[in-house]
């Protein structure tokens, strides 16, 4: 049976010294004209989630319009950051091992389920070389759709038309660091395993439903066996 085992990024993968939302704020005003004055949750959610919160309460009443300006602006200003994040930021502990591992267990195909627009998880990851590991065509990202808990099917779409991959949501894992990531693969039908690498702890993770939790990654046959339901 293939498994298609989708990543989150920040706070699970990576860390990406804060320079994500550096991007933010740039491109913010790039598409306002004025400096944020107040942000607002990031963690677990999309980036056009965030853009559109953003604007509405700095009192932008056409978010919705601006959306496409922001998500060029937001690619842009991540890009010209490529560099600092490789300087600043890191590939948390025990990521690279794990998705090496994974690389040769049988049957197990990786990429990606992030809030992230497409770009920018080029940006976080290939900074550190963890994109080699990873089949970016089949991800699903927050330029996919807003809602994150619609990203499971849109994944399994995209394996479907582009790989020839007849899978199930069951068939699918979501390993991601916050309680919106597990409502996402509880939402999509998929299995959760959370990671408590990020700001949320192993118990938080569980009451969010998560099937499995983690410390952290540094322990690869761990993930390895929460993953594919061995835990």
């Amino acid at each position: 049976m293939t498994r298609l085992v989708l990543w989150d990024i920040d706070g699970t993968l990576v860390d990406s010294a804060g320079l994500g939302r550096d991007a933010f704020a740039e491109a913010f005003e790039h598409v306002t004209g004025r400096p944020v004055e107040q942000f607002v949750p990031f963690a677990g959610r999309t980036d056009l989630e965030i853009a559109l919160d953003l604007l509405e309460t700095a009192g932008v009443s056409d978010g919705e319009v601006q959306l496409d300006h922001f998500h060029a602006e937001l690619a842009r200003a991540m890009a010209e950051r490529a560099d600092e994040v490789r300087e600043l930021g890191r590939a948390l502990p025990g990521a690279r091992e794990v998705l090496q591992r994974l690389d040769v267990e049988p049957d197990v195909i990786q990429s990606l389920l992030t809030g992230n627009i497409e770009a920018n998880a080029h940006v976080k990851l290939g900074a550190f070389g963890l994109d080699r590991h990873l089949d970016f065509s089949i991800g699903a990202y927050g330029s996919d759709h807003r809602v994150r808990g619609e990203l499971v099917a849109i994944a399994l779409g995209k394996a479907r038309e582009l790989r020839g991959l007849e899978l199930s949501p069951a068939d699918a894992v979501l390993i991601g660091d916050t309680p919106l990531d597990v409502a996402a693969a509880l939402a999509g039908g998929a299995r959760a395993v959370g990671v408590a690498s990020g700001p949320y702890g192993e118990g938080e993770l569980r009451e969010a439903g998560a099937h499995a939790v983690l410390r952290d990654l540094t322990d690869a046959e761990a993930v390895v066996a929460a993953a594919l339901g061995r835990l």
